[in-house]
């Protein structure tokens, strides 16, 4: 059981997970990626229990990563298309492939990113929109943003202190 909120409304980690954690909801949107759609093919591609998968799909509507439209009228059914945020939330899934087939995959790759044009394996990586650099520690770091509160304030204030120790100790 998951609880009802993780109570650090300030990180997005926590309110990211709030959304989407839940396993069935990331295989919801895995699905959804590969062009599912519908309750049933849902329901057939992930073998879960038909009130499950109403409450992950009504959290995931709920959450905007999914927009419901209705298809038939007589009975009314329901498609559960992408949003804006259901298709950012992409790269993240990918990230987590690419993860899983590092380190939780003896047995080899079952399922990889390939470039749609010459077919070779592709890796993702994070890279700063702005510079075009890798997402590496350092010189990158979390730091408070503009809306942080004191508490997140003081907690990136100690994450960055820890950071300059290690630096001087020669760990980073």
């Amino acid at each position: 059981m998951q609880p009802k909120s993780l109570g650090t409304p300030q990180c997005p980690i926590a309110r990211s997970l709030e959304r989407v954690g839940e396993w069935w909801s990331l295989l919801i949107l895995r699905d959804a990626f590969d062009g599912l759609t519908r309750f049933d093919e849902f329901q057939k591609s992930l073998k879960i229990a038909p009130n499950i998968l109403a409450r992950r799909l009504r959290g995931l509507v709920e959450a905007g990563m999914l927009e419901k439209h209705l298809y038939s009228e007589r009975p009314a059914r329901y498609e559960y298309l992408l949003t804006e945020a259901g298709r950012d939330f992409r790269p993240v899934l990918w990230a987590l492939l690419a993860w899983g087939n590092r380190h939780l995959a003896p047995e080899g790759v079952s399922v990889q990113i390939v470039d749609g044009e010459t077919g070779a394996a592709a890796e993702p990586v994070l890279v700063d929109r702005h510079s075009g650099r890798l997402l590496t520690e350092p010189p990158f770091r979390l730091a408070p943003g503009p809306a942080a509160n004191a508490g997140t304030r003081a907690r990136r204030s100690r994450g960055l202190r820890q950071h300059h120790l290690e630096e001087e100790e020669g760990h980073v």
